[in-house]
């Protein structure tokens, strides 16, 4: 599946949102809110506390960047 970013003028936004739901092979994503984004990071924090601490399994930095 291939994926596109678009900006679309707030006024149009919803009814552009309805179109595009109609069409049984376009998948539209949630948008993120702040508080999604705040525990989104708050997730990544505890999660790098617990590979620090050794309770979690991490990856290298090397393969993290060889995986983007």
């Amino acid at each position: 599946m291939k994926e596109i970013t678009l900006e679309v003028d707030e006024r149009k936004y919803k009814f552009f949102l309805d179109i595009l739901r109609n069409f049984d092979f376009v998948s539209v994503k949630k948008d993120s809110t702040p508080k999604d984004i705040i525990m989104s990071v708050a997730k990544g924090i505890h999660q790098a506390k617990l590979a620090s601490e050794g309770k979690m399994k991490s990856r290298s930095a090397k393969t993290f960047l060889n995986e983007i």
